[in-house]
């Protein structure tokens, strides 16, 4: 009889399991990655927060953290993009996959295909999972409504299914996963995988300070929130001081904000002022998003840094899914994909006998 686990994605990427670690700014690193890589997942290293050389000492560490491949998530339109590509074609023989969000063009991925590289993109639509796999992609990570961070309005048990009425590719579905029985019940709608930030986050092996990883394991369903204040796009976030101040905030001090946030990139990342504006123009180009949006958005992740690096659950800004409501506990990777594992074999076998 067949393994229920091993599935297109799984024979894809060469993983023993089929669950993805996603590439979370500042938490995705390759103590993270490594260790959910080494316990049976897939993990992605978040590589969409740094520059250039960060990728370069990451990837070194990551090959020496662990024997298995891993992928490497970025953004098309951030500063030295076209220098990290070409870190990544140079690791071709660790890095598998590639993810992003807004993503490269068909050139880019046609690099990435030729280098054996598979490029698998996040999408929350139907018809942007259609055209990620026209422009050559091989798999895609859907993420419903419930997901961490930017997130859509479509519910993962909805837009799994129209997904893979429309495309012919693995499909990995993201958005209220964190056990095995969410493993058995997507792979039972048809998904090939589940992907998982939030849960990979609150973990032991996450490297998020211990203020926060309180804040995550405390908060119940009502106090996560989805808000458009931070840049203009639906983001659901933990609430708390720094939060409320954003929510109560009007059109100058949101313009403040963005310059503050500026501010801090420029400093955090050694960038210019024309980088920073050439990231926000970036953004904005993708939608419908003002210019102080947009520098929010660029800056986003400092905002976040505050919180997940720095340790301050009170300053910074908290991304989450909506599944952190109902999780208390902060197990290892390897713990977390044993359990995952033997739930979604037993819940697999049950169901076989009832059928």
């Amino acid at each position: 009889m067949a393994d229920p686990l091993t599935t297109p994605l799984t024979r894809l990427l060469g993983c023993r399991l089929p669950v993805v670690q996603t590439a979370m700014g500042w938490v995705a690193t390759p103590a993270l990655v490594a260790a959910s890589s080494n316990a049976g997942a897939f993990g992605f290293l978040a590589a969409a927060v740094m520059q250039p050389d960060e990728l370069e000492r990451a990837i070194a560490t990551l090959r020496q953290l662990t024997p298995h491949r891993f992928g490497v998530n970025f953004h098309a339109f951030q500063p030295g993009a076209e220098r990290i590509v070409d870190i990544i074609l140079a690791n071709r023989d660790r890095v598998a996959a590639v993810s992003f969000g807004r993503g490269p063009d068909a050139r880019m991925i046609a690099r990435f295909r030729a280098a054996d590289i598979i490029c698998m993109p996040t999408v929350g639509a139907a018809k942007h999972a259609e055209k990620m796999v026209k422009l050559g992609c091989e798999a895609i990570t859907i993420q419903g409504g419930e997901g961490g961070g930017h997130t859509g309005s479509v519910p993962t048990t909805i837009l799994l299914p129209q997904v893979l009425a429309r495309v012919n590719v693995p499909v990995v579905a993201a958005g209220g996963f964190a056990d095995g029985a969410g493993l058995a019940a997507a792979l039972a709608w048809g998904a090939s995988g589940i992907a998982m930030g939030t849960r990979f986050l609150m973990t032991a092996d996450s490297p998020v300070p211990a203020a926060p990883k309180t804040a995550y394991c405390k908060a119940g369903t009502d106090d996560i929130i989805v808000t458009r204040k931070v840049d203009g796009v639906p983001q659901r976030l933990i609430r708390n001081a720094a939060l409320a101040r954003i929510e109560r905030a009007g059109p100058l001090a949101t313009w403040l904000r963005a310059l503050d946030a500026g501010l801090a990139m420029k400093s955090a990342t050694g960038m210019g002022w024309s980088d920073v504006l050439r990231t926000a123009r970036g953004m904005t180009s993708h939608g419908e998003m003002s210019l102080a949006q947009a520098l929010m958005a660029a800056a986003a992740p400092i905002l976040i840094q505050r919180a997940v690096v720095q340790g301050d659950a009170e300053a910074g800004l908290m991304a989450t899914g909506m599944v952190a409501g109902r999780l208390t506990d902060l197990p290892s990777c390897a713990d977390l994909l044993a359990g995952i594992e033997r739930d979604a074999r037993t819940r697999i076998a049950a169901l076989c006998r009832e059928a």
